[in-house]
């Protein structure tokens, strides 16, 4: 009879790791998925740039140096994996780029330009999204590795806690300030 007690518990045991294992194995995968999934925005958005770069040269060639500055940033943010500070050098370089579209009427009105600046804009959209994907998904993945009984079983069996996806240097300081308005 402590024999078949016995069984049963570990039985019952192996059944509860097996299940572990296997939710914790999916929320992983999702999290994975979510990195993918910011990378694959990221390479749509730098796939765009080569293309506004041309529209724009053809109504702002003497602004070479800007449109250097975007082909370099690109060039720094495509090489080997995804670094905040080349994003952030990229995301200034195109900043300027779209604030030539302020300067040069007929190229704000120029229809490529139109639909790259919104196809840009949808990209920065969708990146934004994909980013509160991965938190949501890191969030579930990390409350299920640090609940009971997870928590016994998840660090032994290889499962580290994921990282939140966190704001680069160049959104960091445009989401926590304030703007600075004047009435004069």
């Amino acid at each position: 009879m402590e024999l078949i007690i016995a069984i049963v518990v570990i039985v019952v045991l192996l059944v509860v790791l097996v299940g572990i294992y296997n939710r914790l194995v999916a929320l992983r995968q999702n999290v994975n998925q979510g990195v993918a999934d910011i990378d694959a925005q990221l390479r749509q958005r730098h796939d765009l740039i080569p293309n506004l770069v041309s529209t724009v040269k053809g109504y702002a060639a003497h602004e070479q140096e800007t449109l250097e500055r975007v082909i370099l940033a690109r060039n720094m943010a495509t090489q080997g994996r995804i670094n905040s500070q080349d994003e952030a050098q990229l995301r200034i370089a195109l900043d300027r780029l779209l604030a030539l579209g302020e300067a040069y009427p007929e190229l704000k009105a120029n229809a490529n330009f139109q639909q790259l600046q919104s196809e840009l804009s949808e990209v920065e959209d969708k990146l934004a999204a994909a980013r509160r994907a991965l938190n949501a998904a890191v969030s579930r993945y990390n409350t299920k590795r640090e609940s009971f009984p997870a928590v016994l079983f998840a660090g032994a069996m290889g499962f580290e806690e994921a990282d939140f996806h966190h704001l680069d240097d160049s959104e960091q300081g445009i989401v926590d300030q304030r703007p600075d308005v004047q009435f004069t």
